[in-house]
């Protein structure tokens, strides 16, 4: 006997609350739906149904059964459902959200290459640094580059990137540099305002933990806008290395204090369910999994 199919049957008699329903849903009939049920109940061993003449229960071991066959079959349908996306051709509007500097620097070049080895998909790219609602505003992917919390999204790591504390030295060489988190509040610093702590900064150094209230010259929602005006020579910046590391190898920026660590944040594709993953975002998935396991996992 097909175990699966026993408890799809069973499932379906208790879903329905009955036996006539449970036959009509499955297009099986009535007989054929009380043999699976019987026959699962006396290779168990036990009953899993009270049955009368006007309704149906569970008992408790049919009540702990039904809880853990669902999740069984739910596992199974998620695995055809992963399979079946994967043996499709990717198709129709992949909508993503990215965030603005790196979607301009590290994902623009790479969706020529996605075009071509997926030709039916239709890409509409929306770059804003404000964390988008998936659901809400209807996209189908996002990139997130944060700390990320407990979520009902569904996540793929894709890198980590480092988050570091840097100046012009033409600003070094004419306010002097600091040497202590503790120093950065008396310094022209550029504050990012989306940053989750605001302007209160944040180390872990070689006594711990350190915050300092910092007291900005410059307030700007864009990380592109905190690097022109660091090597404006306008003050200290606080950014990932994504944005600043080419700048920071050139020696136009310099990094301070790498003794105190701000916090690595993990570079994310996001998107809302497991279930019924659809081709078109399991080929993103993929893709962007592929080209930055390459990159390697930190950068």
């Amino acid at each position: 006997m097909d175990r699966f199919l026993e408890m799809k049957t069973f499932n379906a008699v208790v879903d329905a609350g009955s036996f006539v329903k449970a036959a009509d849903a499955l297009e099986m009939s009535k007989a054929a739906v009380s043999r699976y049920v019987v026959e699962m109940e006396t290779r168990l061993g036990v009953r899993l149904l009270h049955r009368t003449t006007r309704r149906l229960s569970l008992t408790d071991e049919g009540l702990v059964f039904y809880a853990r066959s669902k999740e069984l079959l739910a596992e199974l349908q998620e695995a055809e459902d992963e399979i079946t996306s994967r043996s499709k051709a990717a198709s129709g509007l992949l909508r993503i959200n990215a965030p603005f500097t790196f979607g301009i620097i590290h994902l623009a070049p790479l969706w020529g290459l996605f075009r071509e080895r997926n030709p039916q998909v239709t890409l509409d790219i929306t770059l804003a640094d404000r964390v988008v609602d998936l659901v809400e505003e209807g996209y189908d992917v996002a990139i997130r580059i944060a700390l990320l919390e407990s979520s009902t999204l569904v996540s793929k790591k894709l890198a980590s990137t480092r988050i570091v504390l840097c100046a012009s030295p033409q600003y070094l060489e004419a306010h002097g540099i600091p040497r202590h988190p503790g120093e950065l509040a008396q310094h022209a610093v550029i504050s990012y305002s989306y940053s989750s702590t605001k302007d209160e900064w944040r180390f872990v150094g070689p006594e711990g933990p350190v915050n300092v209230k910092t007291k900005p010259s410059i307030h700007t929602n864009n990380g592109d806008t905190c690097r022109a005006a660091a090597l404006s020579n306008q003050g200290i910046i606080l950014q990932p290395t994504f944005l600043v590391g080419k700048d920071l190898s050139e020696g136009t920026l310099v990094e301070l204090m790498p003794e105190y660590r701000a916090v690595d944040l993990g570079i994310y594709a996001v998107y809302p369910t497991r279930k019924h993953v659809s081709a078109k975002v399991r080929a993103l998935i993929d893709f962007l999994t592929a080209h930055f396991s390459e990159l390697g996992p930190s950068w």
